[in-house]
């Protein structure tokens, strides 16, 4: 079986599976309910069973379904859900709406993982760290007021604070919690103002990892999420009553 044979199963794996996730984390698909059979999925989507099979197993990996004997293919509840896997963080972000609660978990999250990233970076940061991370805020500064720039260039300069903390377990995480942090950014940046106006943190966060400075870095990375919820919160208030906010990636 040569590549061009095995290309197109890809694609429609792929696009079958983000759109069941997508479907499952907005909410169209309920804990409890019973997605269409493999036939009409079939039908649907104009695959084999193959291929369908192969979408509902990457799903019951990912903890999203549980496929049984007698009942069908059956959505499970969310505390069954790989919420670390960058495949479900990116279907929760991008299709689910964004409530009070959503942003709450997130940014409790940030807290209790960010302000350590920062001061493991202040103590283990290598001489090349400290430069990506002030290249990562200088492109950031460029950026400013471009949302589409400026948001990729707060998530490399995140990254990279990640990186500098040469922590194996961070690093597993590193998928996740970039998707996790985009989501963040990508609501907060909507606040007029609001990336220029988080500059002058990133830069106080930028030099405590500089200097070493443990205390410093921790302390700028906490006022940096406390402007990031209150930024966050006000891109939600000033959309329409909806429910929610849909993010869109």
């Amino acid at each position: 079986m040569d590549k061009d044979s095995l290309g197109p199963r890809r694609t429609f794996h792929e696009e079958i599976l983000n759109q069941l996730g997508q479907d499952i984390c907005s909410g169209r698909y309920n804990p409890g309910d019973v997605v269409p059979s493999e036939p009409v999925l079939c039908d649907q989507y104009r695959v084999s069973r193959i291929v369908v099979r192969e979408v509902i197993k990457s799903l019951a990996a990912k903890g999203l379904l549980e496929v049984r004997r007698k009942t069908g293919t059956v959505v499970l509840p969310r505390d069954h859900w790989q919420l670390f896997d960058p495949d479900v963080v990116g279907w929760h972000a991008s299709s689910a709406t964004i409530d009070k609660h959503f942003v709450a978990d997130l940014m409790e999250l940030r807290r209790v993982i960010e302000p350590a990233a920062a001061r493991l970076a202040a103590q283990k940061a290598s001489d090349e760290d400290r430069q990506t991370i002030r290249t990562a805020f200088s492109r950031m500064v460029d950026s400013a007021g471009v949302n589409e720039r400026y948001v990729p260039a707060d998530l490399a300069f995140h990254n990279a604070i990640l990186t500098a903390c040469h922590n194996q377990f961070l690093w597993q995480m590193h998928s996740a919690l970039s998707v996790i942090l985009r989501t963040s950014f990508v609501i907060s940046s909507r606040v007029p103002q609001g990336p220029r106006k988080s500059l002058s943190l990133h830069e106080d966060l930028c030099a405590g990892i500089e200097n070493g400075n443990a205390d410093a870095a921790e302390q700028a990375v906490l006022k940096l999420i406390a402007r990031a919820e209150s930024d966050l919160a006000n891109a939600v208030a000033a959309l329409p009553d909806t429910g929610g906010t849909t993010v869109q990636q």
